[in-house]
């Protein structure tokens, strides 16, 4: 595997950053000190799928990143976390591009428009100040602050734009459309609790939202009402994702993967092979695979057609909080709070 970039490390780096449930934290202290141990010692798996080696990560940065994007060119990576600000990076070169400053709090998500002029960014927490809670979108070529979408909420954890541009969702206590043009609100999407990811399905038609009352739901975009409830996650929905041809919606959770038929809302498989919590979860451009990203210090490919595992990536020390594609479908970038960003060939 041909090693790339690091893009974000700093020594010292405090597993403790963002802790789930206050009542984890001890078992999360024991298992992080697990997993460190075991790739100190090279117990971890010798499977032949497991690439130890490869993902070369981007230095720079104080602290955890929470989110990774790729520009819709593929020579651009976005990055947020615990800073509170927003970087790009040259995918190429894996050197520093800008650095995007005005958000208060921990930024969650962001997320390149469709024509990749524009970035869009979620900061807040539980417990903040409304002041704190916004969605902001910049100019990628100036690094300019074009709106402030304030949330008056105390949380907003995803944006997602959607296929046309047009407009982005949020996710927090609940979701929310907004114009990009103007930036101001259009529609609220209410009566999921605690919303963690968003996301547009690829004809503009569908939102699904993952939240913390375990469930998946499916929204009309045109008429801002509920189509259907997926049910069966056993804790919070952390990540949902659907796949290029709109047809298989992919979440992840304080439990496992599940991939669903999006027309019937039926499950199609469980992935279950992270030791801990799966964080974020992609398709590839084709479809044919997803990555996802966990609470285990490594990222996963499975086979979407039977829902196997094909391959780990292992090298970050901490939780995995963000994977995504590169429109090539050659690359996944990876975020964690061990204060890295990586970039991983696929085998």
């Amino acid at each position: 595997m041909v090693k790339k970039h690091i893009l974000w490390q700093k020594e010292n780096s405090n597993v403790f950053t963002t802790s789930i449930h206050g009542v984890w934290k001890v078992v999360k202290f024991i298992s992080v000190l697990c997993i460190c141990f075991a790739l100190f010692i090279g117990c971890g798996s010798d499977s032949d799928d497991t690439d130890p080696l490869n993902g070369d990560k981007y230095s720079g940065l104080k602290h955890g990143a929470y989110s990774v994007a790729f520009s819709p060119d593929g020579k651009t990576i976005a990055s947020g976390g615990w800073e509170r600000t927003i970087r790009l990076w040259d995918v190429a070169t894996g050197t520093h591009k800008h650095t995007l400053e005005g958000h208060w709090y921990t930024v969650k998500s962001v997320a390149f428009s469709p024509d990749g002029k524009t970035i869009a960014s979620a900061s807040g927490g539980v417990g903040e100040s409304v002041v704190h809670v916004s969605v902001r979108l910049w100019d990628v070529a100036t690094g300019t602050l074009k709106h402030i979408l304030v949330v008056d909420s105390s949380s907003v954890n995803s944006v997602a734009f959607s296929p046309d541009g047009k407009t982005i969702a949020s996710g927090g206590f609940d979701i929310r459309l907004w114009d990009v043009a103007t930036g101001t609100l259009k529609h609220t999407l209410e009566r999921h609790q605690h919303v963690n990811s968003v996301a547009f399905s690829p004809d503009g038609k569908t939102i699904a939202s993952g939240g913390d009352d375990w469930t998946i739901r499916l929204w009309d975009v045109a008429t801002s009402t509920q189509k259907h409830t997926l049910a069966g996650h056993t804790d919070w929905v952390f990540s949902v994702a659907f796949s290029p041809d709109g047809k298989t919606l992919a979440s992840g959770g304080f439990d496992d993967i599940r991939l669903w038929d999006v027309a019937t809302g039926t499950l199609k498989h469980t992935l279950d092979e992270h030791w801990q919590s799966v964080y974020s979860v992609a398709f590839s451009p084709d479809g044919k695979t997803i990555a996802s990203g966990g609470g285990d210090s490594t990222i996963r490919l499975w086979d979407v057609a039977t829902g196997t595992h094909k391959h780990t990536f292992k090298g970050h020390r901490g939780d995995v909080y963000s994977v995504a594609f590169s429109p090539d479908g050659k690359t996944i970038a990876s975020s964690s709070d061990d204060e890295t960003i990586r970039l991983w060939d696929i085998p």
